[in-house]
């Protein structure tokens, strides 16, 4: 009979010996077969290894594609330099903006002449001239904000004439046309602001909902003009009314007058180191008045206000620039200084001007350098030589792709820039920022708002704090209760009891996390909230339950001890667990009562400043506890389970006990295989996403406090990729915030394989 699964032999017999062929063809097949299968198999598995260590390695770059733009840096290319007819002999311009596809252009001068032309190569397009009386000057000019698009002329009667250049596009034939157009909001009529005809030295306007602020200064004096318009709601009728609201004079001759947008501050400048701060809203008192430039012989040579004119940005005669904004202490506001540039030092800053969409401002200084900064990531983006002579003014298009110069040859220069990511630096990502409007520097990651003049808040810190802090809790309770749980059940259990309790265990791991986020969310979170007393309970005397239950199981007669057998003493523990469990939450209310005033959340609160949310990390420790103990549990037991016999056995003989066994012996042999389960068990706490998402309030947090929740990086991207617009900044953070969960994993499994090879290497010769 052949034996099974084998080639056929051929057995040649004779008188004098028995011989078996092994050189058949049969055989010979049978060896080809398998040598085959032995090479493709060794084969396959190199591929398939060699295979995932790529696609690892195509993962790590197409996430470094994604973020490594974020910090390209800022370039400026010339497009165009023209100079055409109709500037040959215009005045020196007041103004110069572009639509929002910076393909029309507009030009203000100094006596008035509004001109439209093609910024690729200054084409005129249409001229119009602003309604000014005879004999009257021009003699200040203001913009509102780029936004708006309006601005504000000074004459020298002492009246102001406001307008707005606006843009409407058509598709005649399917092709874009641009009709630029000048519109007065507020009457062609030139509006008066000095009652006795003088020349407004500065002038500024301000357009807070259906208010308008006109400051004007005369000589050293302010005069201050509140236009209202109300609308009646049952008649249409609309109501006009003028105020006039006297300002504390200032001393010295006034440079420049800037107006918040919600009419709460003014800031003037006269000349010298300092600026004084106006409170509109009490009355246009003069609250204080700031060195703003120091050192001897520095002057402010510029100044204007941010996107949201929350920010001041002040320029001096050295080329210094610095950020201030008010910041309320206690019950007081301050004009604080935030943060300087000094990429432009040596020569006075002539031109400040910000973009009409993000944090940014750009500033030309008397060399014809301009200089592209961003104030939240705190960086000198770029210093670009536009001309040999002074710019006398410039425009940055809308969607801060198109930058438009004029200089003092009467040229025009298009240029075109690459500042994509602005926001984007080593301090914003990880350091504390000091934001617009916040009383100090903090962390915080705030990435979306309902307004465009929104400070994006892009910090990183708060959310891999959160991921470390959700991945502690979990770890706390599930390492000690899945690493005791293995030893228990390896080394001291039935292997009856055994054989049913190890896939009971590891059955938990396929319980979907969005089920358990779920429960966390709407069941387990209320009734810790409910019942927090009973749960301090049952932590305190669940262990002193146990303690007490074994100590007087010990003092049992053999004879009741021996009905229960070997390995299933840990069963009696259960209706223990139920018993405790049952008490502390009955006794929960009682002791809520007796301790904490019937309320222990409000305890924590307002007694012991511990802020409390109901959605916590203790529910996300829980939760996620729950579903790593199976991981750890899984690996650990096979560890302990797979240490040889020789040595516990030899240990047993030579009389230790089963608990000295266990502690010097066994739990060191398997100590590789445990760090390991406790490694992999972290790994899938850190990158857990569905239980952290549905079991906290999701708020970027920096606290350890275990009443309070937080934002992992998993979180964070599952909730906000959806909504991030592809390419932008906020996108590729995101991408960034996934590269640093991936290589945090990468490190820790690094590190944790090379502490296990260790181990294993120590403990081998037991």
């Amino acid at each position: 009979m052949e034996p099974v699964g084998c080639a056929p032999m051929t057995i040649q017999s004779s008188p004098k010996e028995t011989r078996v062929d092994f050189d058949t063809k049969a055989m010979q097949r049978h060896r080809k077969m398998r040598h085959f299968k032995d090479h493709f198999t060794r084969w396959y598995v190199a591929v398939g290894g060699l295979g995932v260590i790529v696609a690892i390695l195509l993962i790590f770059l197409y996430l470094l594609s994604e973020v490594l733009p974020l910090f390209g840096g800022a370039e400026m290319e010339e497009r165009s330099r023209y100079q055409p007819e109709w500037l040959v002999e215009s005045a020196p311009p007041l103004m110069l903006a572009m639509e929002e596809q910076a393909e029309v252009a507009v030009r203000l001068s100094e006596v008035g002449q509004l001109v439209f032309f093609s910024t690729a190569d200054g084409k005129l397009i249409s001229e119009q001239q602003l309604s000014i009386p005879a004999g009257v000057d021009i003699t200040s000019f203001n913009v509102e904000s780029p936004t708006s698009r309006q601005f504000v002329v000074g004459l020298s009667n002492g009246q102001v004439i406001i307008g707005r250049h606006d843009y409407r596009v058509s598709y005649p034939d399917d092709k874009r046309v641009i009709t630029p157009s000048l519109e007065f909001p507020y009457g062609e009529e030139p509006i008066t602001l000095d009652e006795k005809g003088r020349a407004l030295g500065q002038v500024t306007m301000r357009v807070s909902g259906k208010d308008l602020a006109l400051v004007a200064s005369v000589d050293r004096e302010l005069i201050y003009q509140r236009i209202s318009t109300r609308e009646n709601l049952m008649t249409g009728e609309v109501s006009i009314s003028q105020q006039q609201i006297p300002l504390t004079p200032v001393s010295g001759d006034i440079q420049k007058i800037l107006v918040d947008p919600l009419l709460q501050w003014m800031y003037v400048f006269n000349g010298g180191q300092y600026v004084n701060v106006y409170s509109l809203r009490q009355d246009g008192n003069l609250l204080a008045r700031y060195p703003v430039v120091e050192g001897a012989g520095k002057q402010v040579t510029s100044a204007n206000l941010m996107l949201g004119g929350i920010s001041l940005i002040i320029g001096d005669s050295e080329g210094g620039l610095a950020q201030w904004f008010m910041v309320r202490g206690e019950g007081t506001a301050k004009l604080t200084h935030i943060r300087s540039f000094d990429a432009q030092r040596g020569q006075a800053i002539d031109n400040i001007q910000g973009e009409e969409r993000r944090k940014v401002f750009m500033a030309t200084d008397e060399q014809g350098r301009i200089g592209f900064y961003n104030t939240t990531g705190h960086q000198n983006l770029m210093v670009q030589k536009l001309d040999d002579e002074p710019v006398r003014t410039f425009s940055i298009g809308p969607r801060a792709a198109d930058l438009l110069a004029e200089h003092a040859n009467g040229e025009i220069s298009f240029w075109k820039v690459e500042n994509n990511h602005p926001e984007i630096s080593w301090s914003a990502l990880w350091g504390k920022v000091w934001y617009e409007s916040y009383p100090e520097p903090d962390y915080v990651w705030q990435s979306t708002s309902g307004t465009t003049e929104f400070e994006p808040k892009l910090s990183l810190s708060p959310l891999t704090f959160g991921t470390l802090k959700a991945a502690f809790y979990a770890m706390i309770l599930a390492t000690p209760i899945a690493i005791a749980a293995a030893v228990y059940t390896a080394y001291f259990m039935a292997p009856a009891a055994r054989r049913k309790v190890k896939p009971v265990i590891e059955l938990m791991e396929a319980l979907p996390t969005v089920i358990l986020g779920f429960l966390a969310g709407l069941w387990l979170a209320p009734l810790l909230e409910t019942n927090l007393p009973g749960i301090v309970s049952l932590v305190v005397l669940t262990p002193i339950a146990f303690i007490a239950f074994a100590f007087g199981w010990s003092k049992m007669p053999e004879k009741v001890r021996f009905m229960v057998p070997d390995g299933w003493e840990a069963m009696l523990l259960i209706p223990v667990l139920l018993v405790i469990g049952w008490f502390s939450f009955a006794m929960s209310i009682h002791i809520e009562a007796m301790f904490f005033g019937g309320d222990m959340r409000v305890f924590l609160t307002n007694d012991l400043g511990i802020d409390f949310d109901q959605r916590n990390a203790l529910v996300v420790g829980i939760a996620m506890g729950f579903a790593v103990i199976p991981t750890i549990y899984s690996i650990a037991e096979d560890a302990v389970f797979s240490v040889p016999n020789h040595l516990t056995q030899g240990s047993l003989a030579l009389g230790a006990t089963p608990w000295q066994t266990m502690s010097r012996v066994v739990i060191l042999t398997a100590s590789p295989g445990i760090f390991s389960a406790v490694m992999i068990g972290m790994g899938r706490a850190v990158g857990e996403t569905m239980i952290v998402l549905m079991a906290t309030g999701n708020t970027p947090i920096m606290d350890m406090n275990i009443f309070e929740g937080m934002r992992t990086l998993s979180a964070n991207i599952a909730v906000e990729m959806p909504e991030s617009e592809v390419g932008s900044t906020h996108y590729r953070v995101l991408f960034l915030a996934a590269l640093v969960l991936l290589s945090f994993t990468f490190v820790m499994n690094t590190l944790a394989e090379l502490i296990r090879q260790r181990l294993r290497k120590k403990y081998a010769s037991l």
